[in-house]
């Protein structure tokens, strides 16, 4: 079934590093998992493929009862992701469809994530293209939001652990 939506979804962040590292922090799933779960989640690598055409699989899971229903389950989403394109240090494009029954969660939504160098460090740029009509705007990116907060957390932890 075809994504009927043609909503986008948009946020960014500065965050204190270069591009390159910012990138790099996708193509590790140990670290991928550790902050791109918005707040009040964690999640779960169950395939992970980082080439162009590779993909990977993500279970995210609601912590506590405090939460709307789960995508693919009451208190959860599954993910499928796939590498459109890699950039390394410039942009990642991915194809994002959501394993559920629901038609308003039905088709594929492309995620871009770009990371442009600034006097700051690294503006991390998210547009979503095609967001499921049954993922609410707000909720959107609130969740957007998170996840760049938790990237800049650990991305400027590591830099203070080595």
């Amino acid at each position: 079934m075809k994504n009927k939506s043609s909503r986008i979804d948009s946020a960014s962040r500065i965050i204190k590093t270069v591009p390159q590292t910012a990138y790099q922090a996708f193509m590790d799933p140990k670290a991928l998992v550790t902050w791109l779960p918005p707040k009040g989640m964690e999640g779960r690598i169950d395939a992970f493929d980082a080439r162009e055409g590779g993909f990977y699989r993500m279970t995210l899971t609601y912590i506590g009862s405090h939460h709307s229903a789960g995508k693919s389950s009451d208190n959860s989403d599954v993910v499928q992701g796939e590498f459109l394109e890699l950039i390394p240090g410039k942009r990642i494009v991915q194809r994002i469809v959501f394993e559920s029954e629901d038609p308003a969660f039905a088709g594929s939504m492309i995620m871009t994530w770009n990371f442009d160098e600034v006097p700051e460090g690294t503006e991390v740029t998210i547009v979503c293209e095609n967001v499921p009509e049954g993922i609410r705007q707000d909720d959107h990116e609130a969740g957007m939001g998170s996840t760049l907060a938790n990237l800049a957390a650990f991305l400027e932890l590591q830099k203070t652990v080595r």
